[in-house]
C-alpha cells in the first residue's frame, strides 16, 4: 500500500500539473470504487465543471479541492484513498474499442512508463480541461473515492492522528502519542492511523531498524533515549523518502508512470534471508497481528 512519502509525492507531483483546471468528464468500469455519492450518476453530475484548487494530503488520504461550479454553490474536495495497489496516473489515453472496457483496455498515446502493465490496470478516468487526462489504475481494485462537501471530510479525517511533516510534530507531542496508548508493541503502534497518519509495513520496518528498536518492543518500556531515536529516524526514512519518490518495489508508481527510488535504500523490509547492512546478521520475518515485520536480530535485541 502507498504510504506517506509515495502519497506525498504523488501530492507533490499532482501540484505541477492539475490546479486550475477542471473536471470535463469522467468514466468507470468499477462503479464500486466511487463511495459517495455512492450513484456513479450523481458523482458525475456533481464533479463536471468544477475547477480544482488545490492539492494536498491527510495520512494515506489524496484531497483535491474544488471550486464550486456556480457561485454560490458549495465547494467540494475529492478524497481518493489508493489502498493496496492504486496509483494516479496523468497523461492521454485512448480507450481500445476492439475490447469489451472492463478489461481496461485504456491504451496511452505516447510510448514510455505509462505503458507497464502495472499501469494498465485503469478504472477510473477523469477528462480535465487543457486536454489532460488522470487516471487511476488500481489491479485489485481496492481504492476509494469520495467527493465530499468540508462537514464531512472533517467527519472522514477526524479520527486521524498525528502528521510527521508537520513543523508542530515536535519529539514531545510524538512521545504523548506514543505513551498514551501505554500498551502495544511499537511496530503495531506506529502504524495505527489514529497515533501517527502515514506510516505503514515498509517504513515502520525501516525505522525501526535505525533506531535499533525491535519490532516486538512494548512501548511502556520504550527509554526516553530510545523514543527520541525512533523520532529521528521516522523524520530520516520519510523525508529520504519523499526526496527519492517513494517505493516501489509492488504497485506505486509516480504519476508519469515510473518507480519511485527507495528501492535502493531499503535496509530490511522484504530483505528476510540476506545480511543485515550493519552488522551482517541475517534478517528475520516475523507474523505480527497478520502482518509482517522485519529486523535484524542482532542490532534490534528485545
Amino acid at each position: 500500500m502507498p504510504e506517506l512519502p509515495e502519497v506525498e509525492t504523488t501530492v507533490r507531483d499532482l501540484k505541477k500539473k492539475v490546479p486550475g483546471r477542471t473536471f470535463i468528464d469522467v468514466w468507470t468500469d468499477f462503479q464500486k470504487m466511487i463511495k459517495k455519492p455512492k450513484d456513479f450518476k450523481d458523482f458525475k453530475k456533481e464533479i463536471k465543471g468544477r475547477k480544482i484548487e488545490n492539492i494536498r494530503r491527510r495520512g494515506k488520504n489524496i484531497l483535491i479541492d474544488l471550486s464550486g461550479r456556480h457561485p454560490p454553490a458549495t465547494r467540494k474536495t475529492l478524497l481518493i484513498h489508493q489502498k493496496l495497489t492504486g496509483h494516479l496516473l496523468i497523461g492521454n489515453w485512448k480507450l481500445d474499442t476492439t475490447h469489451p472496457p472492463s478489461l481496461g483496455n485504456w491504451k496511452p498515446l505516447k510510448t514510455g512508463p505509462l505503458q507497464e502493465k502495472i499501469n494498465t490496470y485503469i478504472h477510473l478516468m477523469f477528462w480535465l480541461s487543457g486536454n489532460l487526462m488522470l487516471a487511476l489504475s488500481d489491479l485489485r481494485k481496492f481504492a476509494k473515492v469520495e467527493l465530499l462537501n468540508k462537514e464531512d471530510l472533517k467527519k472522514e479525517l477526524s479520527s486521524l492522528g498525528l502528521e510527521p511533516l508537520d513543523k508542530s510534530f515536535t519529539f514531545e507531542k510524538f512521545k504523548k502519542a506514543l505513551l498514551k496508548r501505554r500498551k502495544g508493541k511499537i511496530k503495531q503502534v506506529l502504524m495505527d492511523q489514529t497515533v501517527i497518519a502515514g506510516i505503514g509495513n515498509i517504513y515502520s520496518d525501516e525505522i525501526l531498524w535505525r533506531a535499533k528498536i525491535h519490532p516486538f518492543k512494548d512501548v511502556s518500556k520504550l527509554t526516553e533515549e530510545e523514543l527520541k531515536k525512533i523520532y529521528q529516524a521516522m523524520k530520516k526514512i520519510l523525508g529520504k523518502a519523499i526526496e527519492v519518490k517513494g517505493e516501489s518495489i509492488s504497485d506505486f508508481r509516480r504519476i508519469s508512470g515510473e518507480k519511485g527510488g527507495f528501492d535502493p535504500l531499503r535496509k530490511v523490509y522484504r530483505k528476510e534471508g540476506e545480511k543485515c547492512n550493519r552488522c551482517g546478521t541475517i534478517i528475520k520475518r516475523v507474523k505480527l497481528a497478520g502482518r509482517s515485520a522485519h529486523f535484524c536480530p542482532s542490532c534490534q535485541r528485545l
